[in-house]
Order: C-alpha cells, then structure tokens, then sequence
C-alpha cells in the first residue's frame, strides 16, 4: 500500500495528478470485501456483494497463513477479471507490473500451499518463506525497488526491466517462469475461479496483455537463472 500511495496510484481521478482507475477499483474491491466480511462474522444480515466476500469469512473464523492468501488472493483475481477493460486503458508498462503483481501474489500463495511446486526439493522451508506475517515475503512482492515514485511510467519496457532487482530477476526467470502454467492452473482450483487459466498463455501472462508480446517475459536467461531451473526444476502435476 505504500508503494501504492507513494507512486500516487490511488490519487483522485480528478487530481491534478490522476491516479490509476484500474488500480483504485481493486483496492475498492479488497475494501469491501474486507468490509462485509467483517460484518457477517459480526451477524449482520444481508447478501454478500461478491463471491469474493465467503473466503474472508472462513479467513475470519480460521485465521492461518493458507486461509488468508485464499481470502485475499480471491478478491485480487475477481477484481482483475471484473475490470479488465480498466486494465486495458494502461500503458505497455503498467500493463506488464499489473501481470507481474498478479504472477508473485500468485507464486507466494503456492509456497504455503502447494510448496513442492513452488520450491520443489526445498518445499520444507517453502510455507515459512512465503507467510504472510513475515517480512521475508516482501521479497516474493515487492516490485518497488527501482520504480520511481510516479504514475504513469513513461518511456521503454526494457530499461525498467533491465534495473529490476537481481533477485526479482533471478526469481522470475529462473524459478517462476518455468512453472508459470502450472502455477495459474494450481491456483484456478484453489481460489475455485476456473478463468484464472485464461490469465496465462504459452507460459506468458496474458491479463490485458498479447500473448504474442513475449520478449518481456521470456528474455535469455542469465547463468544464474539457468543454475535456479536447474537447482529447482518443474514438477508437472505436483499438486501440493
């Protein structure tokens, strides 16, 4: 959320400085859901807004690191679906942080949940990397890093990604990006939403983004990229 204010995303539309629509309507989505939750563990009457809104309820009543991601994790991907033609309206570069948002939200709920496919022969130490009350996962989020503090990003694709942190980099070409389509499968059965599958295609995600754009997510990987695939290879069919 911090990166969100600092970068303006969540300004007023109407601000001299606008912020991001797309943005603004997935946190007013997590709010709600958050909101009504609260109220139904409370006893208060009345339908849900959303299917999003049950799995905060069970988060609510049986509060674990697994139970929490499929709370959040849900209204984060309903959000994305509901306002896909807000997703649409950003720029090449927005467009590709939203993806990668939406790949490490996804890949941090795996290593509690499904650790042998997120980490394979170290899926033992997977749950404690990816809970979400240690600070270490802000290594799996964080795309702050060399971003600047301005919304929209302007200019090329390549330079950001070229100054992404190396262990971002390491993390997504080497451990990420070879289990990518697995990792969207997993999680469309665990978040119970079966157009999860359609976020991705060709191992590329594809959320508001050309399937055929692959360079960005797909350069040459560096040795030590090639050393992690190695280190920790794909599993098809692991399921936890």
């Amino acid at each position: 959320m911090g990166w969100q204010l600092q970068r303006g995303l969540l300004n007023p539309l109407d601000d001299g400085s606008p912020g991001s629509p797309w943005w603004r309507a997935v946190n007013e989505r997590l709010l709600r859901d958050t909101c009504e939750a609260r109220l139904r563990v409370l006893g208060h009457p009345g339908p849900a807004s959303s299917p999003s809104v049950e799995p905060s309820v069970r988060f609510a009543r049986h509060p674990s690191p697994r139970t929490w991601y499929v709370a959040h994790n849900t209204t984060i991907v309903r959000a994305y679906i509901e306002h896909h033609d807000l997703a649409e309206r950003e720029n090449r570069i927005e467009r590709f942080l939203i993806n990668l948002v939406l790949v490490r939200v996804l890949y941090a709920h795996a290593l509690v949940a499904a650790p042998r496919l997120a980490l394979a022969w170290l899926a033992p130490i997977a749950r404690w990397l990816g809970d979400p009350r240690l600070d270490v996962t802000g290594m799996f989020l964080s795309v702050s890093r060399v971003l600047p503090h301005v919304y929209p990003l302007e200019g090329e694709l390549d330079d950001f990604i070229a100054d992404e942190h190396p262990f971002g980099r390491l993390l997504d070409l080497g451990v990420i990006t070879p289990r990518l389509t697995e990792l969207y499968r997993w999680s469309a059965d665990e978040l119970q939403i079966p157009d999860v599958t359609d976020l991705v295609c060709d191992a590329t995600p594809a959320y508001a983004w050309d399937p055929n754009d692959r360079e960005p997510w797909a350069p040459p990987p560096t040795r030590l990229a090639l050393a992690a695939r190695r280190a920790f290879p794909s599993q098809s069919g692991t399921r936890v």
